[in-house]
């Protein structure tokens, strides 16, 4: 197998660029976590049941929002119930997803030092003007219906 054509310089610099970026969303999520305990896939799966369903939603939408592969999300949803944070219950056709008292708790810590991070380490560096741009740029490097 061919190793293929190198990249250009200026893809290099891109890819350099891209790759110091990850680091600051890296920041944000060691920040949370070391603040408040919660990971960055508990957070994900505590605010998408909290701003989606309420503190409720079915299994299989609750996948699909994270974008998570149902096991991903089934061997999570686990984890996150033995710890007290999300109960699961069998329902007709499926299984609904709940916040337990702790989990709502874990959210509420976590989201104020969520915010925080993200302002310090992805938007402030930025004016509002680049924000706008870098989002429109993400947009579209993101596949419809994620």
């Amino acid at each position: 197998m061919s190793p293929g054509k190198p990249l250009t310089e200026d893809e290099a610099a891109l890819w350099d660029a891209w790759q110091a970026a990850s680091d600051a969303l890296a920041q944000v999520n060691t920040d949370v976590t070391r603040e408040t305990g919660v990971s960055e896939p508990d957070l994900l799966v505590l605010m998408r049941l909290h701003d989606l369903g309420g503190g409720r939603l079915r299994q299989s939408r609750l996948a699909t929002a994270t974008g998570w592969h149902r096991s991903r999300l089934s061997h999570h949803l686990r984890r996150m119930q033995e710890r007290g944070l999300v109960d699961r219950a069998e329902a007709s056709g499926g299984v609904d997803v709940s916040l337990t008292t702790m989990g709502r708790a874990a959210l509420l810590r976590a989201r104020p030092v969520h915010a925080a991070a993200v302002r310090r380490h992805l938007v402030a560096p930025l004016s509002a003007r680049d924000r706008q741009r870098l989002r429109a740029i993400l947009e579209r490097l993101t596949p419809p219906g994620s």
